[in-house]
């Protein structure tokens, strides 16, 4: 590493991810390598069931140790997670790094009071700090989030809060312990468009205020392009493609990337006669996971697909710094772009 720069918050090497507990071993994540610098947004997309979320909890170690299979390496600020013990695991979760679950009403216990949980994760990770300073950091915390009469809300049980207020009190809970890692898993799916909008910039405030690295996954392009500064697809458990925002959007290199973006909004890439904006779909459905073709996994839905990409798996193709993709066909995408 180069005198001055700082190391990466996340390193992923060759990272794969097998389900051992069925008929057959389920390999849903294969050789993923991602960087994620300090105080960086990276977005993971796709489809569900590409890997996305395993990846994402894999940094947690919330896989079952009995029914899975970590390979590869994986380091966040420099510690090897796949090394950790039982008790580095539970200090390293919630002080490091920290996960916002995609529904939070199954995520919070029902049982306790949304305020009692976040103070038993501060005073979990803080042994010196009492009740009433954990009182007071909740409310902090809730203050912070914006939700509205946060000293009457400390009191109250999941189920007695709206969507949009459980998923701020699932952010507050995340930064309780004042993690250098933030780990987003889908937080807006449930949420109506105009509450997505809001929690989606909250995120993206907290994020720039306490400088943290955040890992976000969705299924969205237009939640990434509101708080990425990168972007990495996903499909089949692969990186098939990885660039800034502005890369993916206006130079998307793999036939998977410009499918989503297509089938988000034909008209934001190619103008069309009238006003109305037509949606494409994508052919096909994602492949097994358990019976992974020998080549590319997208070969069956790709209408450029030939015998070598059917065979082969490809080799990536580095356009800039940063920006790559694996593709067979990358000069016939970018003149389909074109």
């Amino acid at each position: 590493m180069k005198a001055g720069k700082q190391e990466p918050m996340v390193v992923l090497k060759n990272l794969s991810v097998t389900f051992t507990g069925g008929k057959k071993p389920v390999k849903a994540v294969s050789g993923v390598s991602l960087e994620l610098q300090r105080g960086e947004v990276l977005a993971l997309i796709g489809e569900s069931g590409s890997g996305k979320s395993v990846t994402m909890r894999s940094l947690l170690r919330l896989h079952p140790e009995k029914r899975s299979r970590i390979e590869g390496q994986m380091q966040v600020g420099g510690r090897d997670v796949l090394a950790m013990s039982a008790r580095e695991l539970a200090d390293y979760r919630g002080k490091v790094a920290s996960m916002i679950f995609q529904e939070p009403l199954l995520a919070l216990d029902p049982v306790y009071t949304v305020g009692a949980q976040i103070k038993e994760a501060i005073r979990r990770h803080e042994s010196g700090v009492g009740e009433a300073e954990a009182q007071a950091r909740a409310l902090a915390l809730f203050e912070r989030v914006r939700i509205p009469s946060p000293e009457r809300r400390l009191d109250a049980y999941a189920h007695e809060m709206s969507g949009g207020m459980r998923q701020r009190a699932m952010i507050a809970l995340a930064l309780a312990c004042r993690p250098q890692l933030l780990l987003a898993d889908e937080p807006t799916t449930a949420l109506d468009a105009t509450v997505q909008i809001q929690v989606l910039l909250l995120l993206r405030e907290l994020q720039r205020e306490l400088g943290l690295s955040v890992l976000f996954v969705t299924h969205d392009i237009g939640a990434a392009v509101e708080v990425a500064d990168r972007i990495a697809v996903m499909y089949a458990g692969r990186i098939v493609e990885e660039g800034t925002v502005r890369e993916i959007m206006r130079a998307p290199r793999h036939p998977y990337t410009l499918a989503l973006l297509k089938s988000r909004a034909h008209g934001a890439l190619a103008r069309v006669g009238n006003d109305r904006a037509r949606l494409d779909t994508i052919a096909g459905s994602p492949p097994d996971l358990a019976n992974l073709p020998p080549g590319c996994a997208f070969a069956d839905r790709c209408a450029r697909a030939n015998e070598t990409c059917r065979r082969l798996q490809p080799e990536p193709v580095v356009f800039s710094v940063g920006h790559l993709a694996r593709c067979h066909h990358i000069e016939t995408a970018t003149t389909a772009l074109a």
